[in-house]
């Protein structure tokens, strides 16, 4: 497996990300109402906890989404017809959906190219554990932003493009966002390239919260940990047993949110900004949406972004789809 990078880091400049961190935690802990990056969530232990929730009885995405691909994998390479094609993937997980894929393009005569887009050379070290090249199948990892990874990749090949974006990470943008997103993707594709995007679907709203609020605490561990993680990169002294979290739906925005509340009135005092924050008992810090999506959603989203749905593929109980779509272009 072979590594681009295009992300570089000055080693005088250590301190940036730390900067950032720093940055984002004022501009959020001084707004009304309090919020914090979702994007911060994944530190080591944070990622361990993730990878915790995914396999839990009550978070049913993964388990869904897994299903969908192996009962289709054969399916979607059939679909696409190519004899060698360039699978690209936008944020990489432990590599066990992009394997099932790749696999189904093998078994049916394809040759590969993989490349995984991260901006994480740890997750690309981790996928190499996961995913092993032979001779119809080559890797290439791009450590890089999705979009300035996906031109370094056009540059490199002329074949057919199929661009996954797994895990209901769409939801993860507000309707604005999911419109800039995807337009831009069609723009740094060429006609008749393909995508293929996880969507959660809506559902039963007790199904939804279950997955946000499992049995077992472990969302909510997740989602305190980024408080731990401001206490030990930032010096805070965020207390967590004084903080809970709590997820819930939104029938009118479509998106699970999740926040964690200030069990009581309180200081936490950040020494890297040198600042306290004041708490009353019951307020909250947002974190995080996850927009969930109908087959109406989602058809809209392919006709406003310049694509065309080739299929949605779902499990059996109708709680995600995968849907492919094709990049429309007009010769001018």
């Amino acid at each position: 497996m072979t590594h681009f990078r295009l992300l570089t880091q000055n080693p005088h400049e250590e301190a940036a990300p730390d900067d950032q961190l720093a940055i984002d935690v004022l501009t959020g802990l001084s707004a009304m109402p309090k919020h914090l990056s979702a994007k911060y969530f994944y530190d080591d232990t944070g990622s361990e906890i993730f990878q915790k929730i995914t396999q839990h009885k009550d978070y049913y995405l993964t388990a869904k989404e897994v299903e969908i691909i192996t009962n289709i994998k054969k399916q979607l390479a059939d679909v696409i017809d190519e004899q060698e094609i360039d699978i690209i993937e936008l944020g990489v997980g432990d590599g066990h959906k992009s394997q099932l894929i790749i696999d189904g393009f093998l078994q049916s005569g394809c040759k590969v190219n993989f490349y995984p887009i991260d901006i994480s050379e740890k997750a690309m070290l981790m996928l190499q554990e996961n995913i092993v090249p032979n001779d119809n199948l080559t890797i290439r990892g791009v450590i890089a932003e999705y979009f300035d990874g996906l031109k370094l990749v056009r540059g490199q090949s002329t074949n057919k493009q199929l661009v996954l974006f797994l895990g209901s990470n769409i939801g993860n943008f507000n309707r604005e966002q999911s419109l800039g997103f995807l337009r831009k993707l069609w723009a740094s594709l060429k006609a008749d390239d393909y995508i293929f995007i996880g969507y959660d679907l809506k559902k039963d709203v007790q199904r939804l919260t279950a997955a946000y609020n499992d049995e077992d605490g472990l969302t909510a561990q997740f989602n305190l940990n980024l408080l731990s993680r401001i206490n030990k990169e930032l010096g805070a002294n965020f207390k967590l047993e004084k903080f809970q979290h709590f997820g819930v739906y939104n029938p009118v925005l479509g998106a699970m949110e999740s926040y964690v509340l200030s069990t009581e009135k309180q200081e936490v005092y950040i020494s890297a900004l040198q600042r306290a924050f004041q708490f009353e008992a019951y307020e909250a810090i947002h974190l995080e949406y996850s927009y969930k999506f109908s087959t109406k959603d989602i058809n809209q989203l392919s006709q406003q972004t310049g694509f065309k749905v080739v299929k949605h593929f779902t499990d059996s109980n109708a709680y995600f789809v995968d849907s492919l779509w094709q990049v429309a272009k007009e010769d001018r």
